[in-house]
């Protein structure tokens, strides 16, 4: 529906971001239970920011956070795919893979399907290692990371998160392609 797709997998297609994706992102960022572990929800503004930061991933190193939507309807469902995470931790810098999908299309298999995908798509291009990170109390996107058999690698403090914040605690996993 939504082709040319840079890659699929059997049921999403991963696309360039458009400007119609801005209206979507911009209501998945503000969705207080999609944003539930993340310090703040974004305003239209940040999301515009960060939409152009993802393409501008894509468009330098051939990978990044894919608009993602499903192949036979075209509705767009977020985004899954590869950012280089450069903050201080024990493990950066580093490529992370990482998913935020619109509550409808939760449960689905959809952000395994697409992780898996992604995954096999960053061998294809060359990378070697990938890491995910979530806060520690994120148990879903913790068992997405087991599911695609990532292995948990510890727990660390994000530096962006303020002390003694829930979502300051996370753990992380890595994979080798």
């Amino acid at each position: 529906m939504g082709a040319p797709y840079i890659f699929e997998s059997t049921r999403l297609g991963f696309r360039a971001w458009r400007d119609s994706d801005l209206l979507p992102f911009s209501a998945l960022n503000a969705d207080p239970e999609v944003m539930e572990y993340f310090p703040a929800r974004l305003t239209p503004g940040e999301t515009a920011v960060k939409m152009a930061s993802y393409q501008q991933e894509i468009d330098a190193h051939g990978f990044g956070l894919w608009s993602t939507e499903v192949k036979a309807t075209g509705e767009w469902i977020g985004f899954i795919g590869f950012h280089a995470a450069t903050f201080e931790s024990p493990f950066t810098p580093c490529i992370e893979i990482g998913w935020r999908l619109h509550r409808p299309f939760w449960g689905r298999g959809y952000a395994t399907e697409g992780a898996r995908r992604c995954l096999a798509f960053g061998a294809e291009i060359g990378l070697s290692t990938i890491y995910s990170f979530t806060a520690a109390i994120n148990l879903r996107s913790e068992r997405v990371m087991q599911k695609i058999g990532m292995e948990k690698m510890g727990e660390f403090l994000h530096p962006a998160i303020e002390n003694y914040h829930p979502l300051q605690k996370h753990v992380f996993y890595r994979t080798f392609l």
